[in-house]
């Protein structure tokens, strides 16, 4: 592995990062509603479970999945009802004050970060076709501990970074005067994910 194929998936993993989907809206929401530091934790636990995905793509259990399909099925089936059941909690508390809504507090949040990246087993699918482009197929142990490392490093200060500059008073006030349709929005979006996981049979 060369320093050319690293740039290369860091840039690749930043746009995915900033993509709106389900684990960066959940992490607006966190740090907007519980603070910098409960963003910062939340950011962490994605990170380690996104890390933790892309290892598990560079052992194998892509191959895995493929061999003995019913595994798969089983954690798709628990990440989707998992995200449905989030979905519905959010619409449901969307016009309720913050503290009423059993907002994330920093001691829960790297789990919660945790669980929203937990849910979605076809991360391992996508990371190994992301790793099969980009890093060459001989690449040993050292190499692969290295790439779960960056990605844990990288994401966690992309989150942190993001927490850092929607800590601010003036995003706080506008996240409350929006916060119903911002729940909403990201209630569809972890729904439409949770649906999607149930309905595809890939």
């Amino acid at each position: 592995m060369e320093v050319v194929h690293l740039i290369a998936f860091n840039i690749a993993l930043l746009a995915a990062l900033i993509s709106p989907g389900p684990a960066m809206l959940m992490a607006i929401r966190t740090t907007l509603s519980a603070g910098r530091r409960a963003g910062i934790f939340f950011g962490m636990g994605l990170g380690a479970v996104a890390a933790c995905w892309t290892g598990a793509a560079l052992l194998g259990l892509n191959v895995i999945f493929q061999t003995f399909p019913v595994i798969y099925m089983a954690l798709k089936l628990v990440g989707a009802a998992y995200l449905v059941w989030l979905a519905i909690t959010t619409w449901r508390h969307a016009a309720d004050p913050i503290q009423a809504a059993g907002d994330v507090g920093t001691r829960n949040a790297v789990l919660n970060g945790a669980l929203v990246n937990l849910a979605n087993p076809k991360s391992v699918l996508f990371a190994s076709a992301v790793l099969l482009v980009i890093f060459p197929p001989d690449m040993g142990l050292s190499g692969k501990m290295i790439v779960v490392v960056n990605q844990f490093v990288v994401e966690s200060l992309a989150y942190a970074l993001f927490a850092f500059a929607l800590s601010t008073r003036p995003a706080r006030d506008g996240f409350l005067r929006l916060k119903p349709r911002l729940d909403r929005v990201t209630a569809a979006v972890l729904g439409a994910l949770g649906l999607r996981l149930l309905l595809d049979r890939a």
